[in-house]
């Protein structure tokens, strides 16, 4: 059983920066993507950005692109990604999940194309 670890939220002032972690744990061989999503308040979750596992290609959503940065910690022997949030803003003001992507064929900003996410963590940027 595939099982993800979130953390690093928290509250922070506009232009500040924070770091996500995501941790997976369990058979994670067959992973193709691991990604970050966002649900703001009274909003659908929405796609941030992910990597791709073997070849380390990044994707990102227009509202973070040049402020975010999804990487792989390849000193650990588990799945381990991180995101690193500089530059944050209100409208980034959501809870945050990482989630892993199994599917040949899936798309990184398909939601619907990952099967585990861990807990969400809370991100709050005052103005």
């Amino acid at each position: 059983q595939v099982q993800l670890v979130t953390s690093g939220g928290g509250l922070v002032q506009a232009g500040g920066s924070l770091r996500l972690s995501c941790a997976a744990s369990g058979p994670t061989l067959s992973t193709k993507h691991i990604g970050w999503f966002r649900q703001p308040p009274g909003k659908e979750r929405e796609f941030v950005a992910a990597i791709r596992w073997m070849n380390g290609s990044t994707y990102y959503s227009d509202s973070v692109k040049d402020r975010f940065t999804i990487a792989r910690d390849n000193a650990k022997s588990t799945v381990a990604v991180y995101l690193q949030m500089n530059n944050l803003k209100p409208e980034d003001t959501a809870v945050y999940s990482c989630a892993r992507a199994t599917g040949v064929n899936s798309r990184a900003d398909d939601i619907n194309g990952y099967r585990h996410w861990g807990q969400g963590t809370q991100v709050t940027v005052s103005s």
